[in-house]
């Protein structure tokens, strides 16, 4: 399967909880139009997947806020590297307040950080950072790891912007950064003076980490869906900061803006790897979907065009345990199952003249555009793997499904950059 491509969804009021207190207002799934039978197995399969938390905010409003276990509403647990999302939108706040710049050299704040040559230091700036990009060696030798960052482990391994790389210790010195170019006491205090007292969001920093409740993961995923606003006050006023963190910020992994995860890229790149995979690093979700992941599964997931927030804490799930992993697509199946009115999928292709038939097929779909307006078309599996892909032959293009195992596959429009304009699920019968 691949990212769901929607029809925009018509501009809604958003709503924000207060800022103290515990008052949230909610929507029944049932106001919605969801799917009971499948909520419930949404929830389940959270459960059996080992989550703490799973919330779903539409619009702002609370649908979903269920705890498994002994994990409570006022529990807390860590961010993991979903952090990096929020340490992304800190530098963004900071570089609005003139305290620093994206074009700065770490080095100006923190002096000898790396063990690579002073002239080689002085390349990595604050955006190389941001971006995974600084060139120092993610996978240094022991006693070192990923996520070091004394100078002795952050190793000059390739000039920056040269080569992308997750590199969790790289990132951890922003923290740094921002305490010394804000003058907080720490980086909790920065946190909590700059956004979190705005939002509502309580939590602290612990050896680099962000812990709180899941009610303060959401509101954060409700600010960036607010596009950095809240309850009407622009806090992220550098707009344009905020459009370069959600979209591709360099052209070796486009599916990392930011310090974000952003879906519906024509590539991507994940942790540990130097390869580029095809097609959107989570299928079954929204194309427009960016994601704040963490290690161990925890999720901040934002869809603007759906008007959704998506919050999961919890252990591994029992897939790749860094950032993205083969949850984020088997969750997103179960959520896009969730919507009973033919709105998310299908009827939005459908309006924009991408049809898929008949569908199930045994031998042969046909993959019909809106005039000539794609370069060529694809099939991807339930992993998200590419098995089909062909140009187009005109407003109909006819794919052979007959060596196929029976199953749910996704038909992908694509232009001539590869770009994703349209997505349908299709199934081999």
């Amino acid at each position: 399967m691949l990212p769901v491509r929607v029809a925009k969804a018509q501009p809604s009021a958003l709503y924000f909880p207060p800022a103290t207190g515990t008052t949230w207002a909610t929507t029944t799934p049932a106001t919605l139009g969801w799917c009971q039978p499948q909520l419930d197995s949404l929830l389940a399969f959270a459960g059996r997947k080992s989550s703490k938390s799973l919330l779903i905010l539409k619009d702002g409003r609370m649908v979903v806020e269920h705890y498994y276990g002994t994990y409570t509403a006022d529990s807390a647990w860590y961010w993991a590297s979903a952090g990096k999302s929020l340490t992304a939108t800190l530098v963004g706040l900071a570089q609005q307040d003139g305290i620093l710049s994206l074009n700065d050299s770490t080095s100006r704040y923190l002096g000898r950080w790396t063990s690579a040559t002073r002239p080689q230091q002085r390349q990595i700036l604050i955006r190389h950072q941001l971006t995974m990009t600084t060139g120092l060696d993610d996978s240094p030798p022991a006693p070192c790891d990923n996520e070091s960052t004394t100078p002795g482990c952050l190793l000059y391994l390739a000039p920056p912007a040269t080569r992308w790389a997750y590199h969790t210790g790289a990132y951890r010195t922003l923290q740094d950064v921002l305490v010394q170019a804000s003058g907080a006491a720490n980086i909790t205090t920065y946190t909590s003076q700059r956004l979190g007292t705005r939002i509502g969001m309580t939590g602290l920093w612990a050896n680099d980490v962000f812990y709180s409740k899941a009610r303060s993961m959401a509101r954060f995923g409700l600010f960036i869906l607010a596009r950095g606003s809240w309850n009407g006050t622009q806090i992220l006023t550098d707009t344009a900061y905020f459009r370069r963190m959600t979209t591709p910020s360099q052209t070796i992994n486009r599916s990392y803006g930011y310090l974000w995860w952003l879906n519906g890229q024509s590539s991507y790149r994940l942790p540990g790897s130097q390869f580029n995979f095809p097609g959107a690093v989570i299928p079954s979700a929204p194309a427009d979907m960016i994601a704040a992941l963490g290690k161990n599964d925890q999720k901040v997931y934002v869809v603007p065009s759906l008007g959704l927030v998506v919050v999961r804490q919890g252990n591994t799930a029992g897939a790749s345990r860094l950032a993205a992993s083969s949850f984020d697509n088997e969750l997103w199946t179960k959520i896009m199952a969730v919507f009973c009115r033919p709105t998310a999928t299908a009827a939005a292709a459908e309006a924009a003249g991408f049809l898929a038939f008949p569908n199930p097929a045994t031998e042969t779909l046909t993959l019909r555009q809106p005039a000539k307006t794609a370069a060529a078309v694809r099939l991807l599996d339930a992993l998200g793997r590419e098995i089909v892909h062909q140009s187009t032959t005109g407003a109909e293009t006819s794919v052979s499904v007959a060596m196929l195992a029976p199953g749910l596959y996704t038909a992908q429009w694509l232009d001539g950059s590869g770009r994703i304009l349209m997505s349908r699920k299709v199934a081999r019968q």
